[in-house]
């Protein structure tokens, strides 16, 4: 897979530049959406990029050492219960957690006592997303007793919006609203609202802080309008063999497909086990000379077949672009009916992530 350093970063400063509220966060969590972390993080710095989320504290300690200085902070916060280990981290690596309970808050709070310093994080209110994040009767009880809040640098309180890709939907008014009431029962603190499409609900939802993970890479933050963002990475697999078969010859497990004419069938060496979608059967693409190649068959734990008896410029050595300009995630999501998300996240640790440098940025 190649890495568009160069489109992550034209990606960023264009969120940047809408984004007239404050800064642009990089959300580089599940391995950057699946397009390599330690690839993409780096890159963001060189750029200018100060501010980082991750879902995980292990996400985190393996940014850190790429990214000194930078704030880097925790969306999953300390978690239930933590143990010693786990504030130790947060502290010794300048790590920044996310806190979306009283109890996560008098725990740090706590912590920062013992060492006789206020410690960073950041404040999570749950406006309507009912995942994580302070819930009603939670945010009562830190406003009746906002005590521990003295022992800690807030450097910012924020939300998730809910259907922030919809502009129209009237849950993005009411979780700002929602979002402002809760802010004004808090000391004053930088807010940081908007996610990737929530950056182009327009200046009423600008804030400190916007948080940009999937338009990042290149995936639509406005699926009802043309994509406004670079598609920052291109998948290819290679052909390992190709045979030719006879009408009505079967092709894969279970003889799914079988050939309406003689056929030519190229076997590319990339399956399930490397993320590629068992249910693509009989509907995906690939890409050669930007003219689409059937995908037939099942696909396999490692290998998936191709019809090329059209191409046949496709040999033994070829590649084929099952990710790119013509078959974007979304595009491929649509097919399976899922998310663009879940494309690339669940591309695997075999595929080869190879860096295109951002040199002339």
């Amino acid at each position: 897979m190649e890495i568009d350093q160069a489109a992550i970063i034209a990606n960023w400063r264009d969120l940047s530049a809408r984004h007239a509220g404050g800064a642009v966060a990089a959300v580089v969590k599940a391995d950057a959406y699946g397009l390599g972390a330690a690839l993409v993080a780096p890159a963001l710095f060189a750029a200018g990029c100060r501010h980082f989320f991750t879902a995980h504290l292990g996400e985190a300690l393996a940014l850190r050492p790429l990214i000194p200085g930078a704030m880097l902070a925790v969306l999953g916060g300390l978690g239930p219960a933590p143990g010693a280990d786990v504030i130790e981290a947060f502290v010794h690596h300048d790590l920044v957690p996310v806190l979306g309970t009283f109890a996560e808050i008098t725990t740090f709070a706590a912590a920062a006592g013992r060492l006789g310093r206020r410690l960073p994080a950041i404040l999570h209110i749950d406006t309507g997303m009912a995942r994580l994040g302070l819930d009603d009767a939670e945010l009562d009880r830190l406003a009746q007793a906002p005590e521990p809040l003295q022992n800690l640098d807030l450097r910012f309180v924020m939300t998730h919006l809910v259907a922030a890709e919809t502009a129209e939907d009237p849950l993005n008014a009411a979780q700002r609203q929602r979002f402002a009431q809760a802010c004004a029962r808090l000391p004053p603190v930088k807010r940081s609202l908007a996610n990737s499409s929530g950056i182009f609900l327009g200046p009423a939802f600008a804030s400190d802080l916007a948080r940009a993970g999937a338009a990042l890479y290149g995936i639509n933050p406005t699926p009802h309008a043309a994509n406004p963002m670079r598609l920052a990475c291109r998948l290819l697999a290679r052909v390992l063999q190709v045979r030719d078969v006879p009408a009505g010859a079967p092709v894969g497990y279970n003889a799914t497909w079988r050939a309406a004419r003689p056929s030519r069938i190229a076997t590319l060496g990339i399956g399930y086990a490397d993320g590629w979608p068992f249910r693509l059967a009989g509907r995906g693409s690939a890409f050669f000379d930007g003219a689409p190649v059937p995908l037939v068959g099942r696909v396999s734990m490692d290998l998936t077949t191709y019809d090329i008896t059209d191409h046949p410029g496709i040999g033994p050595g070829s590649w084929l672009e099952l990710i790119g300009q013509a078959m974007p995630p979304e595009r491929i999501a649509a097919l399976l009916d899922t998310s663009p998300y879940e494309i690339l996240t669940g591309l695997g640790a075999r595929i080869a992530r190879v860096v295109l440098p951002a040199a002339a940025l």
